[in-house]
């Protein structure tokens, strides 16, 4: 039923996607489907935010995320899955999104938690995602 799963992460609050992985996992082992795992940073390249960091922080930050995103799949995803790792930089949502367009993706799954105020005046990225993918999406509340 699914060929392509994404799942966004955040390497930097692990404990905030375990269940979402776990389901993700179980998806990609059901339908022998290939796990794309996504984590997105911060657009370094703004000129504005860019002048206050040190020359190399943007390429640094970027090998450290791959490196933190290849662990995170080789501890959390057993081996027989295919799996793509995705490291992403720009706004969370609109990358998630032009990722899963760009490959075709046909299921997204992301985790959510119970909104705060603070939610309902910016907007969550997993309600930007669901809004505006061309796809399925599959929400899981931690």
């Amino acid at each position: 039923m699914y060929r392509d799963i994404l799942i966004a992460v955040d390497l930097d609050d692990p404990d905030t996607h375990k269940k979402a992985l776990e389901t993700a996992v179980a998806y990609a082992q059901t339908f022998g489907a290939t796990l794309h795992v996504i984590s997105v940073l911060p657009d370094f390249g703004l000129s504005m935010v860019g002048s206050y960091f040190p020359e190399g922080f943007e390429s640094e930050a970027l090998e450290k995320g791959n490196q933190a995103l290849h662990s995170f799949v080789q501890e959390h995803v057993p081996a027989g899955i295919k799996v793509q790792h995705i490291l992403a930089r720009g706004t969370i949502y609109r990358e998630i999104l032009h990722y899963a367009q760009e490959t075709g993706c046909d299921l997204i799954v992301m985790a959510a938690h119970r909104p705060g105020l603070e939610d309902y005046l910016l907007g969550p990225n997993a309600a930007r995602v669901v809004r505006h993918a061309d796809c399925s999406v599959l929400v899981v509340r931690d």
